[in-house]
């Protein structure tokens, strides 16, 4: 019998090794089946599909294998545990990256604790019952340990953990080795996570993001006022003087922003069965009384809307990861509505969506805006809403009263909602067409773009009845891309060609911007510009010399405007050529060149990145003050809903309900 004991006990290790390792391998397979099936990571040659199979090892080894430092019940907690929050880590992972083709980083995370409660629509539309493959090795993994069939040890053997964990460090060492062999400098160059998670896998990369983001919270503290020096000598080295033709056109007009949610440039003139999709603003780009750009490249990060918004205040460019108004809300800024209280402008922004939505209760105090029209001054009845808040058309017909009541000139932004993603409409909100492909996210697309068209249109008309419209420049705005990669093959029908690399960066990364001047004659603006160049453009027009502000963008209508122009992963666009994932493509043809030639190019666009995220990142802006500015102080900014009764009675009036 004695001699039994030893026996039973080895083969009860051993009988738990084979599980451990069996869980191990359902887990690698199955995180390499996530990889193959869910994303699109651009896979060159076998050495990256190698690493690709290989990342996942390291991780499982790593994370798994600890548990087996504990004895008894613990030990199946922890290999239960540390099994769930990996697989749940990498479903996040997939089902963020169905809509927006990136990862999961730790801004991001602080931004769900921000907007969670408003995502959810979106998020279980992105949901499969399929994806409880996903799960498939935890709930094997349970079902193992509750029937008992898997037995943990009653006493710690740290040799075998040991082992375990020495092997997930030697797996992970050569799979570095192998990938900086692939790509140089892998983990200081790249500014795409797509590269990352390509060759290090998804847990390693989310480990690289902490470390990363710790390191970018000491940055602030140790910036001081030297490191302004180099910034301010790039920036304006590449200053881009204004065209006399135009400079101070609008002199002491209004101001309105309209973002453009979702709005792509091909769906400018494009007909869905021979009905325009968009016949307002089709109107506004021929109409010659409208400055139309139709080659202006969308540059947010993973903030979207709000870094489109943080893009046309500051001219700078949004973070690399996660949102500047999350997690840079109390850095200093000097926006344009904060440039223009100088000039007498009272500033307000308009949204149907609660102010803590994106932070941005806190980040316009910082900007500078004096007031915030959020979901408290609406009706937010079941029929005036979708998605993420109020729908366009009643949106805009509660917000003339008190557009009207602002005292001018006003420099003032509406963030429009109803062409969101997943693009479904209320039954009874427009009677066109969906498109007929098997894509119900694209085919959605075009009845609420139509839908936000018919609401400008009559925001135009209601500007126009009220008087405003004669004195006042309407600047419009897509904020970012609709439609992503996901659903390229769509898009191939709804464009007529296939949408390659190229295709996809080149053209459906553009986004529509419009700039109606009163009195001033427009048309179709055709130069190469970014979201960044908008605001010098604006400003310019407006009779105010940008020289002497620390911005990246150049005036669209300077003689001396530049046309190399960034997307925020580091790859560019210019007039002959565009680089995506750091090849090269010739504008003219659409092909892989070599692109050697182009390096200087590629290199001056890290170095203006670079250059904007010091701002960003160090708050160097603290340090800075140009001549006449008037810094904001962010506390003197309070959004606390406080109607007088003039402004009630006009709401009543409209048909509002209080």
């Amino acid at each position: 019998m004695k001699k039994l004991i030893p026996l039973t006990k080895e083969l009860m290790k051993e009988k738990r090794m084979r599980i451990f390792f069996s869980i191990v391998l359902l887990f690698w397979l199955k995180t390499y089946a996530a990889y193959k099936i869910e994303f699109s990571l651009g896979i060159d040659n076998k050495l990256q599909e190698f690493l690709l199979f290989l990342n996942p090892l390291s991780s499982a080894l790593l994370f798994l294998g600890f548990a087996l430092f504990f004895k008894g019940r613990m030990q199946s907690a922890l290999f239960i545990t540390f099994n769930f929050l990996m697989s749940f880590l990498l479903y996040a992972n997939i089902v963020y990256y169905r809509f927006f083709n990136d990862f999961i980083t730790v801004p991001v995370v602080m931004q769900t604790k921000t907007n969670g409660g408003q995502l959810g629509d979106s998020a279980l539309s992105l949901m499969s019952p399929f994806d409880v493959f996903y799960f498939i090795d935890t709930i094997i993994l349970v079902v193992f340990i509750v029937k008992k069939w898997y037995n943990p040890s009653k006493t710690v053997s740290r040799k075998p953990a040991t082992y375990i964990i020495a092997a997930a460090i030697l797996t992970f060492i050569i799979n570095l080795g192998l990938a900086e062999a692939d790509r140089p400098q892998l983990l200081t160059r790249s500014f795409d996570r797509n590269y990352l998670v390509k060759y290090l896998g998804a847990y390693n990369f989310s480990v690289y993001d902490v470390i990363q983001n710790a390191r970018s919270a000491s940055q602030r503290a140790l910036a001081d006022s030297n490191d302004i020096t180099e910034v301010e000598n790039y920036i304006k080295a590449n200053y881009a003087a204004p065209n006399p033709e135009y400079f101070g056109k609008a002199k002491g007009m209004n101001v309105i922003y309209i973002s453009l949610e979702s709005l792509q440039t091909f769906i400018i003139d494009y007909k869905l069965n021979g009905q325009e999709v968009t016949p307002f603003l089709n109107s506004l780009a021929h109409n010659g009384e409208t400055f139309y750009f139709d080659n202006i490249i969308n540059q947010t990060g993973q903030g979207k809307t709000s870094d489109a918004e943080f893009i046309m205040d500051n001219s700078l460019y949004p973070m690399s990861q996660g949102s500047v108004y999350v997690t840079k809300a109390q850095n200093t800024y000097q926006a344009a509505p904060a440039i223009l209280k100088t000039h007498g402008y009272t500033s307000a922004v308009f949204h149907g969506n609660y102010k803590t939505f994106w932070n941005r209760n806190e980040m316009y105090r910082s900007l500078g805006y004096d007031k915030f029209f959020d979901a408290e001054y609406y009706d937010m009845s079941e029929e005036n809403t979708k998605n993420y808040g109020m729908k366009d058309k009643p949106f805009f017909t509660e917000s003339m009263p008190i557009l009207e009541s602002l005292p001018q000139p006003f420099y003032t932004k509406f963030i429009t909602l109803s062409n969101h993603f997943p693009f479904k409409m209320d039954e009874g909100d427009t009677d066109f067409p969906a498109a007929e492909t098997a894509d119900k996210v694209v085919n959605q697309y075009f009845q609420s773009a139509h839908y936000m068209d018919q609401a400008i249109e009559q925001f135009f008309n209601d500007l126009k009845a009220s008087g405003l419209y004669d004195n006042t420049v309407i600047v419009m705005y897509g904020d970012h891309y609709g439609i992503s990669e996901n659903h390229n093959d769509a898009m191939a029908e709804i464009i007529g060609k296939e949408i390659t690399p190229f295709e996809y960066a080149r053209n459906l990364q553009r986004v529509p911007v419009f700039i109606h001047v009163p009195g001033v004659d427009g048309g179709a603006q055709h130069q190469l510009g970014g979201q960044v160049d908008v605001r010098p453009t604006v400003l310019h027009l407006l009779g105010i010399d940008t020289k002497d502000y620390l911005e990246i963008g150049s005036d669209l209508l300077s003689k001396n405007h530049r046309e190399v122009i960034p997307f925020r992963n580091g790859d560019f666009i210019s007039p002959k050529v565009t680089q995506v994932d750091e090849k090269i493509y010739s504008n003219d043809t659409g092909e892989l060149i070599d692109g050697e030639e182009y390096a200087p190019l590629a290199e001056k666009v890290k170095a203006e990145l670079q250059m904007s995220d010091n701002i960003v990142y160090k708050d160097l802006l603290r340090f800075y003050q140009p001549d006449g500015y008037e810094p904001i102080n962010r506390n003197e900014y309070q959004y606390i809903k406080k109607e007088d009764p003039i402004q009630t009675e006009q709401r009543k009036q409209s048909g509002s309900v209080e």
